[in-house]
């Protein structure tokens, strides 16, 4: 198996609809069955490293994984996990908001820890940007992760390029990955590049550059969303998402494997090595990715990739 940058794999499994409800009550046995199965689906699909967040199902995601993970002691050293600090839900009246203060940063790392039952982190990623967070502070909080042997390696996500270039000037380990939302739907990220001196560039809110940026300082760029949520594998709600599904569909017959492998590989075609994320909690569904993680090239020609795109979007390119 083939890894990007952050040393996880190829195609990561993201835990977040693992641990039950959206909300504060507990989780039971049947939701670490659950994470079970979909657990040993990623691993029959060949998928080893697994992302989550603190804040993913108000922490029961990280718990219910640590659940399998204590059922399957040898499970741990065959895995990559990946963690993400840095957003507080609201709570007690307050706002949700960001926080990627030291003290925060140190707190939410320990509380990770204890419900993933695991005495280190592989990778650590800062959630999303605080625009009140002393870059000085928030490095600080990393180096003494990382001295004390909590925190392997650290990434960020939803971050441009300047906002990574200011944390990576202040630390003395590079920033091994930038997970952002990349989808044949969400495609801000490759649009931002073509729509140069068109009027469409005025909607795209994509940092320009960012892409560029990670390629050229080695960080491993993930994809969050990658299934763009079953609209081109399930439901369609736009005549251009059936003009594409029926479009996946026609190419995973010609290449015998599943629409969702099609799917993924248009993202792992671009030449930035981008690493999707699988989030469906079905084992069904994450099966059906086998393909994307187990092959190391994906199967679609320059002409194919163009064709996904076009169609998609509705309109040709400018």
């Amino acid at each position: 198996m083939t890894t990007n940058a952050s040393g996880a794999g190829r195609v990561l499994y993201g835990c977040m609809g693992l641990g039950g409800s959206w909300s504060p009550e507990p989780y039971g046995s049947a939701d670490v069955d659950a994470a079970e199965a979909a657990v040993r689906a990623a691993l029959d699909a060949g998928i080893t490293a697994f992302d989550h967040a603190d804040i993913y199902r108000h922490g029961k995601s990280e718990a219910v994984f640590g659940e399998v993970l204590a059922r399957d002691p040898g499970l741990r050293g065959r895995i990559t996990v990946q963690t993400k600090c840095g957003i507080r839900l609201p709570d007690g009246g307050l706002p949700g908001m960001y926080d990627l203060r030291g003290k925060s940063i140190l707190r939410r790392v320990e509380e990770s820890l204890a419900r993933l039952r695991t005495d280190v982190i592989d990778v650590l990623l800062l959630h999303r940007p605080d625009p009140l967070a002393d870059p000085d502070d928030t490095a600080e909080a990393l180096e003494s992760l990382r001295r004390q042997g909590l925190v392997r390696r650290f990434g960020v996500s939803n971050m441009g390029a300047a906002q990574i270039a200011a944390l990576q000037a202040r630390l003395d380990v590079p920033l091994v990955a930038n997970q952002l939302e990349m989808s044949l739907h969400s495609r801000d990220w490759v649009e931002a590049g073509v729509l140069l001196n068109t009027p469409q560039a005025a909607g795209n809110g994509f940092p320009f550059g960012t892409l560029e940026f990670c390629r050229e300082h080695g960080i491993g760029l993930q994809a969050w969303g990658a299934l763009a949520q079953g609209r081109f594998t399930g439901r369609q709600e736009t005549p251009a998402e059936q003009a594409t599904a029926a479009l996946l569909s026609r190419l995973a017959e010609e290449k015998g494997t599943t629409p969702e492998t099609v799917l993924l590989w248009w993202l792992m075609r671009h030449p930035a090595g981008i690493a999707p994320i699988v989030g469906s909690s079905d084992p069904a569904r994450i099966r059906a990715c086998r393909d994307a993680a187990q092959r190391p090239t994906p199967d679609l020609t320059h002409e194919e990739w163009y064709t996904l795109w076009t169609t998609a979007r509705g309109t040709p390119l400018p």
